[in-house]
Order: C-alpha cells, then sequence, then structure tokens
C-alpha cells in the first residue's frame, strides 16, 4: 500500500516536471519565431480617412521594421500607443496570434460636423473629438460656423447628433449658424429659405413643429413661399415671404 503511495507521487512528480519542461520549451521556441507581414483590420464602418500603408507606417514608428523581429521583443502597448495617437483613430487593439501574426484591429472616428470659423477647419466627432481635414477624402456632414471654441462645441453637439439621428433631418439640414446671441440658423437641402431655430431650449417640441409645418407644405407644395422659417416661439411656427 505504502509503495503503491510513493509510486503515485513519483508519477505525479515526473508528470509535474514534464509539463514544466514542455511548457518551457514552447515558450521559448515561441519567443524566438518571427514576426511575418502585419494583418491590418478597420472595425465597423469603412475606412475612408486611413489606408493600410498609413496604418502600417503607424505600426513601425520608431522602429525599422517590425517583421523578422522576435516574438518577444515586440512591445504592443508601443505599438498601440503609436496607433491611439492618430487623430483619426478611435480605438486600436494590437496583438499576437498564435502563429506569429501582428494583428491590429482599429476603429476609425466617423465625423459627424465639419466646423468653419476664421482660425481653422476641421471635423469634430460623435464624442466632440476634433478631427484635421484629410488629403485622402472629404465627408459630407453639416457644416457649422459660428461655434469659437471647445465649450461651444460641446454645447452644439446635442444639437448636431440629434439632427444626425433622425433620417429627415439628416438629410434635409445640411448647415448651421450660430449667431453672437447664442441662436442658431439652418440651412436646408430642398429650398433657399433658412430655418430659425432659436437658442438650444425645447429642442425635441421644436424639431416636432418643424416636421408638421414641413408636412403641411410639402404637401400643398407651398415651402418655397419662404423665405424664413421661425420655430423658437412657443406652440407657433412664423413665417416670412
Amino acid at each position: 500500500m505504502k509503495f503503491k503511495r510513493v509510486l503515485k507521487y513519483l508519477f505525479f512528480v515526473v508528470l509535474t516536471a514534464s509539463l514544466a519542461f514542455l511548457y518551457s520549451f514552447s515558450g521559448k521556441r515561441n519567443n524566438v519565431v518571427k514576426i511575418g507581414e502585419p494583418i491590418i483590420e478597420f472595425d465597423k464602418g469603412e475606412n475612408n480617412f486611413l489606408t493600410y500603408s498609413m496604418v502600417n507606417k503607424l505600426l513601425i514608428q520608431n522602429t525599422e521594421s517590425i517583421q523578422n523581429q522576435a516574438k518577444s521583443v515586440i512591445d504592443l502597448y508601443v505599438l498601440e500607443n503609436n496607433l491611439s495617437k492618430n487623430p483619426y483613430v478611435e480605438k486600436a487593439d494590437v496583438f499576437l496570434t498564435i502563429d506569429g501574426r501582428l494583428k491590429s484591429v482599429v476603429k476609425q472616428r466617423e465625423p459627424v460636423a465639419r466646423i468653419l470659423n476664421d482660425d481653422e477647419v476641421y471635423y469634430v466627432d460623435k464624442q466632440g473629438v476634433k478631427m484635421p481635414l484629410s488629403i485622402n477624402y472629404s465627408s459630407r456632414v453639416l457644416l457649422v460656423s459660428g461655434v469659437k471654441n471647445d465649450d461651444e462645441i460641446v454645447e452644439i453637439l446635442p444639437l448636431i447628433l440629434k439632427i444626425e439621428g433622425d433620417d429627415f433631418l439628416h438629410k434635409e439640414v445640411v448647415g448651421i449658424v450660430k449667431s453672437a446671441e447664442n441662436e442658431y440658423q439652418f440651412s436646408v437641402r430642398s429650398g433657399d429659405y433658412k430655418i430659425d431655430f432659436g437658442n438650444l431650449s425645447e429642442m425635441d417640441v421644436k424639431f416636432k413643429k418643424l416636421k408638421a409645418f414641413y408636412n403641411k407644405t410639402f404637401e400643398d407644395k407651398t415651402i418655397q413661399n419662404y423665405k424664413t422659417i421661425n420655430v423658437k416661439y412657443h406652440n407657433q411656427v412664423v413665417c416670412t415671404k
């Protein structure tokens, strides 16, 4: 009986030692595996602003090459950080596959408006993060002027997202101008008239009135008779011809 216990103990020791040896051998072998050509994927949407070559250059930033380096010397955090610094990148994940390939999954920022002011022109995304214009692609988004600083971007962002998230408004409203009195006027696709929206209070009520007015005037084909459509007053739409 005692002999059997000793035998089981020896078997356990040998098995543990064998597994440790195999793990160590596998780890050493894995560390010297050379990196092959990187795999680059774009997550959820088109890669209009970023190209595969641009991402590849960001990956090898501050290094001569990634290919043919041992896996053990690859700093994934540094590579991921290089990608995340790009103003067009919302999120980046960099990891090594089992077969030694370096894989990068990049989510590009999606602009919702182009900000036009005296100092610069740039895009902003859904989080209000600035994006520079690109030589690769020009996005068809709302044109916004009169917004002068980051605080005003934060202020107008709910209005932009409201328009962006509504199928009709997204197609109809093409521009927003902010006045010195902190009121907003829309340019539209369907005519030369303007929409005086007022300040950002009661946005849902104002858009509801605007849609009701559109339904009526599109039906009787009188929308083009007006120069301005004013929805900033309570419970009414005031128009000028």
